[in-house]
């Protein structure tokens, strides 16, 4: 897969040079050539980075994000097929090579996550279908000498009222010569014909059904072998020797490289190579992590409660006098998670003739093109990077690990390879949630309500680890995410965070800091309403007069679950979210004799919602995946070993554990919200909420315990 891009051209001659090539042009910005991955079905008589339009017809959209069961396959193209008048059913996709233009303006990188997907694209793509839209209809008004106003574009043709007609694919050439519009009139959300509609469907459904959707697990090159990499039980150790002797042995075997984070066996089959992996010899050096433990860890992150820290937020005075008010204070402790996805890591690679070509489930191409030039000794332009479907990402595949492993073993072997973890491998060499230590401390003052709260946070910081430069006097990004966005009216307020590394290798997770914050928050917002003596919602709900859209999402949990105040069955928390106004109701089965969920209600003010199925179950997914990590999820480490190896002992919930779940939308016609990480942070202080409601037992550390 070739990525051609132009350089240094000014417009003008951007738009003369493509068109005579293929009859591609510009939306507004300077923009490479249509990647071969999107032309290779057929050569475009209409192009630019996200459209291609083939004289027979076929509209394909060129998506820039990675598709890992968050929907951006059906999602994007229908941005698109509003602006062009076209059912979605008429627009292809293909996945973006690695391009500057595909640059996720909210992440600063060619990334997918922080649930932006949407929330970048929804002006983007609307604008480029609608530049096209207006120069296909110039075009066909110029062939036919007649006036652009009376002629009208619809389901892949251009009409005109005295009965001439063209289809996109037959004007494409003649339209892209000429210049776009500047500001293109978007569709008013009242005159939208597919966004929003409940009929819409997945566009990869079918193939998935059918078993032809590729994930990473399932491409195949030719000549290419399969490598088991045996890594050190500490992660970050390394091989001093081996011995290969065994693994050599064993039928199926071709043979065994050593790179700079393990010992790789490559055969004909995994079976094979996993056998002889397990026959390798390793004299690992276990690095500094080797005595690291999570009691150690604990220890450290307790310390730095005693330190200043980055103070992130403030409102009005925390120093002032507070007398006569009730003090509250809470310290909450949250673990390190694991990704745990469905389809363990793995990649594939050919380094050869001074290329090098990755595939693989990707979160951040940019990023894997430049690791992958490093390890394989290339320029990055001589990288191609080609996204397959992922079989889950949450955050892991933003990680550039496993594409440098599969770049050093392909060129170590001088073979293809495709590199597969086992589960194991996954669970024990992840980039985990950071662990975090939460103090919080408030006054209720004398109208019952939190008149004072001070919040501070002890974790590492992702960010200081994989984008160093973003972060400055102590202040990451995305460690204030779920604090410096609290929706509550506190009259004085201070949000504080402070980082310390513990040694531990930390990663985005589904959601990031909105989980850890949320916890320690919504968690404390409910103690505060207990001292106060009032109803958790009601003492809610008067603090959320400057936001009347958390207001009015509280409102409607509330009402559809069924919440009455004193019961002793329901827990309850809101926040914003990735822009996303969310509530959460629990309510707790109280016949049981353990911790058994009976009902979640789970209300979202997202919102224009593109696609109203998959927006629902994004937001059902994120409350199973916090559920599960909330009930039962924790990564435990001693002299420096994960204990956690797979779903027996870091267990995803089953579909007989899942409780009944509700979500409801409401309806806005605010721009998008984020929706593939929102459903995740609220479940857990709404859990321990209905606990300690129901049994006065309140949960400060997760994961609750039955």
């Amino acid at each position: 897969m070739k990525n051609h891009s132009l350089k240094n051209v000014s417009r003008r001659q951007f738009l003369q040079h493509s068109a005579a090539l293929s009859g591609a042009f510009v939306v507004g910005m300077h923009l490479p050539i249509a990647s071969e991955a999107a032309t290779a079905s057929a050569t475009p008589a209409l192009a630019n980075a996200w459209i291609q339009i083939a004289p027979s017809n076929q509209i394909t959209l060129i998506c820039a994000r990675s598709e890992m069961g968050q929907d951006v396959y059906t999602s994007l193209p229908a941005l698109l097929a509003e602006e062009l008048n076209l059912p979605l059913s008429m627009v292809k996709v293909e996945i973006a090579s690695v391009a500057p233009v595909y640059i996720n303006a909210m992440l600063g990188g060619q990334i997918t996550g922080g649930s932006t997907s949407v929330r970048e694209a929804f002006d983007k793509l609307r604008t480029a279908g609608a530049a096209t839209r207006s120069v296909l209809v110039q075009a066909a008004a110029q062939r036919w000498n007649v006036a652009a106003s009376d002629c009208k574009a619809l389901n892949g043709k251009v009409t005109h009222a005295g009965g001439k007609s063209a289809t996109y694919g037959e004007l494409a050439v003649d339209a892209a010569k000429l210049p776009l519009p500047e500001k293109p009139v978007l569709k008013s959300p009242a005159n939208f014909m597919v966004i929003g509609k409940e009929t819409m469907r997945r566009l990869d459904t079918p193939v998935k059904v059918a078993g032809k959707a590729v994930y990473g697990i399932d491409v195949k090159i030719p000549g290419m072998a399969i490598a088991s990499l045996a890594q050190c039980p500490v992660i970050g150790g390394t091989p001093k020797s081996y011995d290969a002797s065994g693994a050599l042995k064993v039928a199926g075997v071709i043979k065994v490289v050593q790179i700079s984070d393990g010992v790789a066996v490559l055969a004909k089959d995994f079976y094979a190579a996993r056998k002889g992996r397990d026959a390798l010899k390793i004299n690992w050096d276990e690095g500094p992590n080797a005595s690291l433990s999570n009691a150690t860890v604990r220890k450290s992150l307790e310390a730095g409660l005693s330190q200043k820290g980055a103070v992130i937020k403030t409102v009005g005075d925390v120093n002032k006098s507070t007398s006569g008010g009730k003090p509250v204070s809470a310290q909450y402790f949250l673990p390190y998670l694991a990704h745990s996805t469905m389809e363990p890591v793995n990649c594939s690679a050919d380094v050869s003739n001074g290329k090098c070509r990755i595939i693989g489930p990707i979160q951040f191409q940019q990023g894997g093109q430049a690791v992958a030039a490093a390890a394989a000794g290339v320029k990055p332009e001589d990288v191609t990077i080609e996204t397959t479907f992922l079989g889950g990402g949450f955050g892991r595949k933003l990680e550039l690990d496993f594409i440098r492993q599969a770049a050093e073993i392909s060129k170590a072997a001088g073979m293809p390879v495709k590199m597969l973890w086992t589960k194991e491998d996954d669970i024990t060499h992840d980039f985990y949630r950071p662990m975090s230590i939460h103090q919080v401390d408030g006054v209720i003052g004398a109208n019952g309500q939190l008149e004072l709260m001070k919040a501070k946070m002890v974790s590492q910081s992702v960010t200081a680890r994989a984008f160093p430069g973003f972060v400055k006097d102590g202040f990451d990004p995305f460690m204030v995410e779920g604090s410096n966005n609290v929706t509550y009216d506190i009259p004085n307020m201070e949000i504080t965070n402070v980082i310390t590394d513990t040694g531990v290798r930390v990663g985005y997770w589904r959601s990031v800091s909105n989980a850890l914050n949320a916890f320690a928050i919504e968690s404390f917002v409910d103690e505060a309403a207990n001292a106060a003596g009032k109803d958790p919602v009601a003492f809610r709900m008067a603090s959320l007069n400057k936001h009347p859209r958390a207001k009015a999402v509280l409102e409607a949990a509330v009402k559809k679950s069924g919440y009455s105040a004193g019961s002793k069955k329901f827990g309850v928390a809101q926040m914003e979210c990735y822009d996303t106004y969310s509530a959460c109701v629990v309510e707790l089965d109280t016949a049981s004799s353990d911790t058994k969920v009976k009902k979640i209600t789970f209300v979202s003010d997202c919102g224009i919602v593109v696609h109203p199925d998959q927006a629902r179950a994004q937001l059902m997914g994120g409350v199973i995946y916090g559920l599960g990590a909330a009930l039962g999820n924790a990564i435990t480490i001693e002299n420096g070993r994960v204990q956690q190896t797979n779903f027996n002992n870091y267990p995803s919930l089953r579909q007989n554990q899942v409780p009944t779940i509700e979500v409801h939308l409401i309806p806005s016609q605010e721009k998008p919200g984020g929706l593939g990480e929102v459903g995740v942070p609220l479940v857990a202080p709404a859990l321990a909420n209905a606990i300690a409601a129901a049994t006065g037992k309140r949960i400060r550390e997760l994961p609750v315990k039955a």
